[in-house]
């Protein structure tokens, strides 16, 4: 265990959110660690993105796009900034971010809290190499949600590697109803015609990010405006407002659930996005990520990347290293010589 690891873990002492926050203050100082080279294998490419390693940084470390470079050189392939709003916004009341340490899991119901998009901009702008996505939303008390998503792309247009239009955050009263069929196709729509009337940039991937919690026939629809709509891709998924079998007493906590009990939904969730893409769109996995088993396993759901955030409360920045090196070991036991042949190998 690395001397980050350990500090990671003393962070515990602390109150959750404030935990966070010296964190993201002793990256920016440049204290995080510095992971040695990817192994070949994990090398991939995700709707055009070149990637050194195909195991990214979930949205909602950095939300404020203040780290991204530090937690490239941790070892991440790809770091995945936000949920960034048009205007800062306090979020909901403190506490909002709770540890669970029975279940190794965080619930949180933080409520797109950020600095805006005009500080997210001015710190992309400086972005140097590496893949960095913008994860983008819409302001709690936003007239029109939808021109919020617009506004954000805009804005961002040029200084991020891909966008995230994230519809799926249970802690925006009314936002995962853009999920249903009506509603994301004028949501999808308009992004589409703002970025066909932006500069050409070269490949720049929009993806949208859903809930596990989803209806019957949902996840074809999904599907069908995505494509529609010309996306790259989908991101499987957010957090859940179910609570599968939870043994710690902050279980009761409103907010979205990560973390390991989140795994088996998610990762069943990514497998009927995979059935119902059939190619279509790129897929990456989120949720519940914690060792390099579980990202193999929503590799072979059918996700071509994965990313994670909440382990690390638990396991510490090196976990990323470990992750890729269980990983990396898995592919070759199983006779695969790179992550693409592994996707959806069900």
């Amino acid at each position: 265990m690395s001397l980050h690891d350990i500090a990671a873990r003393a962070m515990h002492a602390f109150d959750p959110e404030d935990a966070h926050r010296l964190t993201i203050r002793a990256l920016a100082a440049g204290l995080g660690p510095c992971a040695g080279g990817d192994d070949p294998i994990l090398a991939t490419e995700v709707a055009g993105l070149k990637l050194p390693n195909c195991v990214g940084l979930a949205p909602g470390f950095d939300k404020n796009a203040e780290v991204f470079r530090a937690m490239l050189r941790a070892g991440f392939g790809f770091v995945e900034c936000g949920t960034v709003t048009p205007l800062p916004q306090a979020g909901n009341p403190r506490p909002r971010l709770f540890r669970l340490s029975q279940d190794r899991a965080v619930i949180n119901r933080m409520g797109f809290n950020n600095e805006g998009l005009e500080r997210f901009a001015a710190r992309l702008a400086w972005r140097g190499p590496g893949v960095v996505g913008a994860n983008i939303g819409a302001n709690k008390d936003a007239e029109d949600r939808i021109a919020d998503y617009v506004t954000c792309l805009r804005r961002l247009w040029g200084l991020a590697s891909y966008f995230t239009v994230n519809i799926s955050s249970p802690n925006t009263p009314g936002l995962r109803a853009l999920q249903t069929k009506a509603a994301l196709e004028e949501l999808l729509g308009r992004v589409a015609e703002a970025r066909d009337s932006l500069p050409p940039e070269g490949l720049v991937p929009i993806f949208l990010k859903v809930a596990p919690d989803l209806e019957d026939g949902e996840v074809e629809a999904i599907v069908e405006t995505v494509a529609a709509a010309g996306l790259s891709g989908i991101i499987v998924s957010n957090t859940t407002i179910t609570r599968p079998g939870l043994s710690s007493p902050l279980a009761a906590e409103a907010g979205g659930l990560s973390g390991p009990p989140l795994f088996e939904l998610s990762t069943h969730m990514l497998g009927r996005f995979a059935d119902a893409a059939a190619g279509r769109v790129a897929l990456i996995g989120a949720g519940g990520i914690a060792s390099g088993a579980d990202a193999y396993a929503k590799i072979r759901a059918g996700a071509s990347a994965v990313q994670f955030y909440s382990a690390m409360v638990y396991e510490g920045p090196g976990l990323v290293t470990r992750v890729k090196r269980d990983l990396a070991a898995r592919l070759r036991v199983d006779g695969f010589t790179s992550v693409a042949q592994a996707v959806g190998a069900r």
